[in-house]
């Protein structure tokens, strides 16, 4: 019998610790479910991203001034980082335009970027999603008459729980030292 209650208690341990482990913390951004079509044409959720760091940022493909700058501040901190660091960080770019941003626009950005699409990700959510990620993100935008947009320029850290550990504003192609900072420390101890 005791040993019996054992197993139980075993069992149950374990179905507690497999549903925690499921669950996202209630602080994390991949607490709010997010589907989104990459480069590729892929259908994800942002959810599967858990697990990994994850530098964010929202941008648009028909920017021809700030969002070149969020992509080279990406790139600038991937410089800073030892090949063992770039392959433990994601990169992923969300689209404040999914009307125009199609996976085709999407990969075009990508390839004349050369972006390494093992670590980068450019991704476009449903249209009614959008305000919800830029408002989880902090990012502010502004559909202008002529289909640009104003927005915020920022780049956002997630732990590898999904957690807003860092963000810069700070574009270009020399880092934010306090945030490439904050980089580094994530990739030690994820």
């Amino acid at each position: 019998m005791n040993k019996l209650l054992a197993i139980v208690g075993l069992l149950l341990l374990l179905a507690c610790a497999s549903v925690s482990a499921a669950q996202p913390p209630k602080d994390s951004v991949y607490a709010l479910p997010l589907p989104l079509v990459d480069q590729d044409g892929r259908s994800f959720d942002w959810r599967e991203r858990r697990g990994t760091v994850q530098l964010v940022s929202m941008f648009y493909t028909s920017c021809q001034y700030i969002c070149p700058l969020i992509v080279d501040s990406g790139k600038a901190i991937e410089r800073q980082l030892s090949a063992a660091e770039r392959a433990r960080l994601g990169l992923l770019l969300i689209s404040m335009d999914p009307a125009r941003d199609t996976p085709a626009a999407l990969r075009k950005v990508a390839t004349q970027r050369k972006l390494d699409t093992t670590r980068w990700t450019l991704a476009r959510p449903r249209p009614q999603d959008v305000r919800s990620i830029a408002g989880l993100l902090g990012i502010r935008y502004r559909l202008l008459e002529d289909g640009e947009f104003n927005h915020t320029s920022a780049l956002v850290l997630l732990d590898a729980e999904g957690r807003i550990i860092a963000r810069t504003e700070r574009m270009g192609s020399r880092p934010d030292a306090d945030f490439m900072a904050a980089v580094k420390l994530a990739l030690a101890t994820d």
